[in-house]
């Protein structure tokens, strides 16, 4: 393993020599194929043979598979870079190319979904294996998909579109520096720095973080509230407009496999427990030393808390895989690659993409991932998180490309378990004043990524609602302003710059209504957590054989085959009941 300093991936397993030459010859190749593939069109008949038709699919498994590991070389090496123009070039030219390759294999997605009539396609469907779901799902999408002309004008458009746009946003706020004040010293530095002083013991430098961090987007909020308006209208033409989906956080439903119903009632039972939450808060405050909360004191450390511990990045390792491999040594040994291989990128850089991620290019090849490690506790548990979504991807490793990805509501699923074995190792391993802040943070981190990003999907879901009306940037500030008192009521605080916030959070420009999944994924985690407590190793196999499925079975079906109905309020419901036990616990040492 590498030390921190040099901290940074290998990405040798995806391209090796990455010359101009070799991206030349492997374009070449891809083109090549698929133009081979192309001449399949005049011989699809809804009639055809099963054999026939399953040679079809691993000919699109292969290119996929051949585009996907130049394409993740390209993502992950701006990622890793985004201030470098060579990086920029890169990652425009396969996205420009992935684009051209999709279109010309675009025949046979549209002939599936619109051509094969319901008798055949049931039969093509039985004998499909794997697939057969994938299958499934793209007939259930056909009455959404356009015409071959225009999907194809679509996917041209869309490289120097919403994509470009997306990027633009990317390019522009990474660059964002930040200078701040801590005790008496002006300090300059990135984001990922100064995120970590909102958790300082110091009231003045917690505001003064925000403060810099609010007023840079406010400063910039027409150019950012510009590219986030026209994200959403994009959103509304293509989706609403052109493809007929009913709402728009129904586009991101669609594409996850899951029911608007299921989703609806999840964010209904987080609204209604938003008052969990403020008790929480109220309660804080306490701990905090004052008489009621800023929103400038949200992840305040308790005045009586432990001193907090820096842990090295190979100490921060060893917590994380000797937690899972406590729970199961096949997904500790899972985990273990991404550090073996040198596939984890963790040092500190200007122009580094902010943030954490996990990336499979490649079902079969060892997950790649990205963090930002600064050595605190908090850094332990974001690798966990990013850990987990890597054992995801290794464990649903032998599924097809087209089904390895598990959508994104089950995609966080291992990564909250993953944080949740962790605190069960290290609360066991420490003080009861260490074990109280480690379990406010832990409630935070409940809070930030369960309360906060279904309220975040709810000012999604209004934001694009009012932004087909036509409203200013100051109106969408509103907007949100409107959601914080809603989800705070009286516990907390709230100053007037918090309204730009919403232009802060990068995922609303890059994937709208993704906020729930994380809603999702850690509701369900704590559920699936409370079996393996209540029923011990006998429930690592379940736990292992949701993981395996990936995303070759819709969510509702998946889960309901191990007894847990997702549709229904009482099983969101759970989750809650477990973190107001954790709030009840937490004041009572």
């Amino acid at each position: 393993m590498q030390k921190y300093k040099n901290g940074i991936w290998d990405l040798d397993d995806l391209v090796k020599n990455p010359t101009r030459q070799t991206f030349d010859k492997k374009i070449k190749e891809i083109q090549k194929q698929s133009e081979k593939f192309a001449k399949n069109k005049s011989q699809l008949k809804p009639n055809m043979s099963s054999k026939k038709f399953l040679q079809l699919l691993h000919e699109i498994e292969d290119i996929t598979e051949k585009s996907s590991k130049i394409g993740g070389y390209a993502g992950l090496k701006f990622s890793e870079d985004t201030q470098s123009d060579e990086a920029t070039a890169l990652l425009n030219r396969i996205s420009q190319f992935g684009s051209t390759i999709q279109n010309k294999m675009l025949f046979f997605d549209l002939w599936w979904k619109k051509q094969v009539d319901e008798k055949n396609a049931r039969r093509l469907i039985k004998d499909a294996g794997e697939l057969s779901d994938y299958l499934r799902y793209k007939r259930l999408v056909a009455k959404y998909a356009l015409t071959e002309p225009e999907e194809k004008i679509i996917n041209t458009l869309d490289v120097t579109g919403i994509s470009a746009l997306v990027k633009i946003y990317d390019k522009i706020t990474n660059a964002f520096t930040y200078t701040v004040n801590v005790n008496g010293k002006k300090k300059t530095m990135g984001r990922e720095q100064l995120t970590t002083l909102v958790r300082n013991k110091n009231p003045k430098v917690r505001e003064a973080a925000y403060k810099s961090l609010l007023t840079k987007y406010q400063d910039n909020k027409g150019v950012i509230g510009q590219i986030y308006q026209n994200i959403v209208l994009n959103w509304k033409n293509e989706g609403i407009d052109m493809r007929g989906f009913k709402d728009p956080i129904s586009i991101q439903n669609i594409s996850n496999d899951v029911d608007d119903k299921t989703i609806d009632v999840m964010l209904e039972v987080c609204k209604k427990n938003a008052p969990v939450f403020q008790k929480y808060f109220q309660q804080k405050a306490k701990r905090v030393g004052v008489k009621k909360l800023r929103r400038y004191d949200l992840y305040a450390p308790s005045k009586k808390s432990a001193a907090e511990r820096n842990y090295t990045f190979d100490q921060g390792t060893k917590l994380v895989l000797d937690s899972l491999n406590r729970f199961s040594p096949k997904i500790a040994e899972y985990a273990s690659r991404v550090f073996n291989e040198n596939h984890i990128d963790y040092s500190l850089r200007h122009g580094k993409r902010d943030g954490a991620f996990c990336s499979t290019p490649l079902p079969y090849i060892t997950p790649f991932v990205l963090i930002n490690y600064t050595g605190k506790s908090r850094d332990v548990f974001t690798l966990a998180h990013e850990i987990g979504h890597a054992v995801h991807s290794v464990a649903a490793s032998e599924k097809s490309i087209l089904v390895s990805d598990a959508p994104l509501p089950l995609a966080e699923t291992a990564s909250t378990y993953s944080e949740l074995l962790l605190y069960d190792n290290i609360s066991s391993q420490i003080s009861d004043g260490e074990k109280a802040s480690m379990l406010s943070d832990k409630i935070d981190d409940f809070y930030a990524t369960i309360g906060r990003q279904s309220f975040f999907t709810l000012f999604e879901i209004e934001a694009h609602k009012q932004i087909a009306n036509s409203i200013t940037v100051d109106d969408i500030s509103n907007i949100y302003r409107k959601n914080l008192k809603e989800q705070f009521g009286n516990s907390i605080d709230i100053s007037e710059d918090f309204g730009i916030e919403w232009s802060c959070i990068p995922h609303f420009y890059h994937s709208p209504f993704y906020c729930y999944s994380y809603s999702f994924g850690n509701l369900l985690a704590v559920s699936l957590f409370q079996i393996y407590k209540n029923e011990g190793d006998d429930f690592v196999s379940t736990y292992t054989d949701i993981l395996s499925a990936g995303g070759s079975q819709k969510p509702e079906k998946l889960l309901k085959e191990h007894g847990l109905d997702i549709s229904k309020s009482k099983f969101w419901q759970s989750g809650f009941d477990y973190i107001k036990k954790q709030v009840d616990d937490l004041s009572k040492l």
